[in-house]
């Protein structure tokens, strides 16, 4: 296979967004609404990404297809775990998720025979535009999941009968 087709160009973009909000679910400190709605926006990736690599293989099946599977059932174990309230679970099998996808794009985008090798070296505007897109694309979907869930946010409760100067916290008004 030496060029895209919609097949692997939406591979490619799927596993893409899963490499982009892995990084912004594991290093957040907030386990809120937006950790999950950018959640299921990364799993639905990661299952496109596994599901299309399937349809993939041009010289058969390899290791590649088998860390799909791996994939998925760990994918499936963090989801469950997280539904049984078992964090440490979830954690762990998501992010052993997210690093298998890393180590996978690193295969493919460093053997020089790979598809993102070859195209890189023949039509670098082609990956890297798309590349860029699709960041902008989930930076924006990020940001505006993030800005939609702190609108969403219910306001700490003031105190009754606590005026404008206790709620900024001026020790006169108390």
């Amino acid at each position: 296979m030496t060029e895209f087709t919609p097949l692997i160009a939406s591979h490619a973009v799927a596993a893409l967004v899963v490499l982009l909000l892995g990084p912004l679910q594991i290093w957040r400190r907030r386990r809120d609404r937006a950790h999950r709605y950018l959640g299921r926006t990364w799993a639905v990736a990661m299952v496109v990404t596994c599901l299309t690599s399937f349809l993939i293989h041009p010289h058969g099946f390899s290791w590649l297809h088998g860390l799909s599977l791996v994939t998925l059932g760990s994918l499936t174990l963090g989801i469950v775990g997280i539904r049984r309230r078992d964090v440490r679970m979830h954690t762990r099998n998501l992010i052993g998720s997210y690093l298998g996808t890393v180590a996978a794009f690193a295969f493919a985008a460093l053997v020089p025979t790979r598809l993102i090798q070859t195209t890189l070296h023949q039509d670098p505007a082609t990956i890297l535009g798309v590349a860029a897109a699709v960041l902008l694309a989930v930076a924006a979907w990020s940001a505006g999941v993030l800005r939609l869930t702190r609108a969403r946010s219910p306001r700490p409760a003031r105190r009754p009968g606590a005026g404008a100067a206790a709620s900024r916290g001026d020790a006169r008004a108390v």
